[in-house]
């Protein structure tokens, strides 16, 4: 679409980080975070699948629901979602060309010092579309951080921090109460937080900061009774709260890490609920059940008995999780498609995944920040030399050579590897 090749050229601004931009745009705008209540969500992994699960239960509440998420896998309407359905083509233009003008405007006015980057327009154009949509609610995830981050021009009823690890430390910091703290910069007055990081150092920066905010802090596993067990790669859980019981029910998406996301849905849906947004306990439920999130732990069955399971785990703790997948799943483990970012923690990720890996075929991400094949197989060397090793850049060459080693296999590293597999795999072969 030419009317967004103005966006994706601000791309090259990378990140920067302020909320000068996105003040000055959404004023310029009319405010449209003000036409809804918002609801936020940090965190370094997780964040995605409670936005998904909680989106999803406000819909079945009834509520017309704005859904704003990144990176997307594929194509950018997977960013802009209302009840379910990404917007069309038109509707982004539509957006893009407000949002421009207001760009413009302030630039030529001197209200902007520098064009805005890709996230602040994005952003921006998400904020415009919910508006346009009428929707009594947006769920917004947090990009990066969420001290500076462009989502927090709204004012949320509810937030949720999902958890803290370490990532983007070149811009977070290289520990965890330093990524906590960015993290925990969502909190702001009359709000509830919800937190569902258990480790004491991440609990203490963030409860610090809920109380400079006046921000009421819930922590997501207080006062619970849970229960859980996982069947080839299923999970169901039974649950009570401090205020509501939830009967046993399987969860949509799969790994047993989900648990935590549910739990911490399930808080933040309830806090809602006492804030005035009707959330009753069987939208809760579906909220849990019925939720999708593409490219994460998502199972695709092809022709010949074969499976492709997707996985964007694309730092340690999310190749932890994976791995602790594949040990319930494929105990004797499977081929690995393997591509990734080189400013990622590609030894860290490699640890978790490599014990559970018959061969690894090391591919590229069509990013120009993807790390080259050959520097990632001597990661590999180093870590397992027996371990049979082969290079096919081109991701699909990859998946190709990857089945000459079993039925099933794995594709991991990098959310830019999934984007390029995505669109190989015809829409009724994808099974989640």
């Amino acid at each position: 679409m030419q009317s967004l090749e103005y966006l994706f050229g601000l791309e090259f601004h990378g990140h920067k980080f302020g909320l000068e931009n996105i003040i000055a745009i959404t004023d310029a705008l009319g405010r449209p975070q003000t036409a809804y209540p918002t609801v936020s969500v940090a965190g370094t992994n997780g964040k995605g699948s409670v936005c998904a699960m909680a989106a999803r239960a406000l819909t079945a509440a009834g509520h017309r629901t704005g859904l704003y998420t990144s990176p997307h896998l594929v194509s950018l309407n997977e960013r802009f979602v209302v009840d379910g359905k990404a917007v069309t083509d038109a509707e982004m233009a539509a957006a893009l060309l407000d949002v421009r003008e207001a760009i413009d405007r302030l630039l030529g006015q001197g209200g902007l010092r520098a064009q805005p980057t890709f996230f602040e327009v994005a952003t921006s154009m998400a904020l415009v579309i919910f508006r346009q949509r009428r929707v009594d609610i947006a769920v917004l995830e947090v990009g990066m951080g969420g001290r500076l981050d462009a989502t927090t021009v709204a004012t949320p009823v509810v937030g949720a921090i999902t958890s803290i690890d370490l990532d983007h430390q070149a811009h977070l910091g290289g520990t965890i109460r330093a990524i906590a703290a960015e993290k925990a910069g969502i909190a702001k007055p009359g709000m509830v937080l919800v937190c569902g990081e258990r480790r004491p150092e991440a609990v203490e920066v963030i409860t610090d900061a809920c109380r400079r905010q006046s921000t009421s802090l819930v922590n997501a596993w207080d006062g619970v009774d849970l229960t859980a067990a996982s069947t080839a790669g299923l999970t169901t859980m039974r649950l009570r709260t401090p205020t509501r019981s939830y009967d046993a029910c399987t969860l949509a998406l799969r790994g047993a890490h989900q648990v935590g996301n549910a739990l911490v849905s399930v808080r933040l849906l309830e806090a809602l609920d006492g804030a005035g947004i009707a959330v009753p306990a069987r939208a809760v439920v579906d909220g849990l059940t019925r939720a999708t999130w593409p490219g994460r732990l998502e199972l695709v069955s092809l022709d010949g008995g074969r499976e492709m399971l997707l996985d964007a785990a694309h730092n340690p703790a999310g190749a932890a999780c994976l791995a602790a997948y594949l040990d319930d799943v494929y105990p004797h483990g499977l081929p690995l498609v393997f591509g990734a970012l080189q400013d990622k923690d590609i030894e860290g990720m490699l640890r978790a995944l490599i014990p559970h890996a018959t061969h690894i075929v090391v591919t590229s991400p069509p990013s120009p920040r993807a790390a080259s094949p050959s520097a990632i197989t001597t990661i590999i060397a180093t870590l397992r030399p027996d371990l049979p090793v082969h290079i096919e850049p081109d991701p699909s060459s990859a998946i190709s050579c990857a089945f000459q080693y079993g039925p099933a296999i794995c594709v991991a590293g990098s959310i830019y590897l999934l984007g390029a597999i995505l669109p190989l795999i015809p829409p009724s072969r994808r099974t989640d």
